[in-house]
């Protein structure tokens, strides 16, 4: 059976928290993890880039063990939550974001169908009325990368009519001919050279323009 494997990763980690088990794991907390969180999901993107499928599930497995390892922390936190929790909680979610494939926790027998604009926008609007959001801005990390944080903006603000600055208007022009993403990304990459040339931060100037953005877009809610 497919994740039979699971329960044994669980119990090697439960060995190596527990008294006569790893020193080093043993001092983990949830803060000190966080550099290895980061390392392991870059690595795991690294090697889906790559197309490398050992490397792919070498790292993954590691990231699963990042997540487990945080379980396991909070497990002998008071009032603290478990692996379980945390599966329950992600089984649940999917669910409930999904009515167009369950219904009342049971796939339905003839799904019902839906283009993949509308299924995006219905996650969206689901996952905002859970975590009670006043605006589709909310929730979108700080911490993300500019290009990746602008990313996530633009998909989630879909249904905000928001004017975009009048020197965008033309912005289709600028990219035409650009059919692939190897092009653009060399487009971009010459872009940010350019602007480094001029002593311009791109990162900086995305972050920004993200922020200017969200403020845009809250005001047209």
């Amino acid at each position: 059976m497919r994740g039979s494997q699971f329960t044994q990763l669980v119990a090697v980690l439960d060995q190596l928290r527990s008294p006569g088990g790893c020193p080093w794991d043993a001092q983990q907390t949830h803060q000190s993890l966080v550099e290895y969180l980061i390392e392991e999901a870059y690595e795991s993107v690294e090697a889906i880039d790559a197309n490398d499928s050992e490397a792919m599930c070498e790292e993954l497995g590691d990231l699963l063990l990042q997540v487990v390892f945080h379980a396991r922390i909070s497990q002998e936190e008071p009032g603290g939550w478990d692996i379980d929790a945390v599966i329950d909680g992600i089984t649940q979610k999917l669910i409930r974001r999904h009515p167009h494939v369950f219904v009342d926790g049971s796939v339905e027998t003839e799904n019902q169908v839906h283009d993949l604009a509308e299924v995006e926008l219905n996650w969206h609007q689901r996952k905002a009325k859970e975590k009670s959001r006043n605006s589709v801005t909310e929730g979108i990390p700080e911490a993300l990368p500019a290009l990746m944080r602008a990313e996530k903006l633009i998909s989630r603000s879909k249904s905000v009519s928001a004017p975009d600055p009048a020197y965008l208007v033309q912005t289709d022009q600028l990219i035409e001919g650009l059919s692939t993403e190897e092009q653009l990304g060399d487009y971009l990459f010459a872009l940010v050279s350019s602007a480094n040339s001029q002593g311009l931060d791109s990162e900086a100037a995305v972050r920004k323009a993200v922020l200017r953005r969200m403020q845009l877009i809250q005001s047209h809610e």
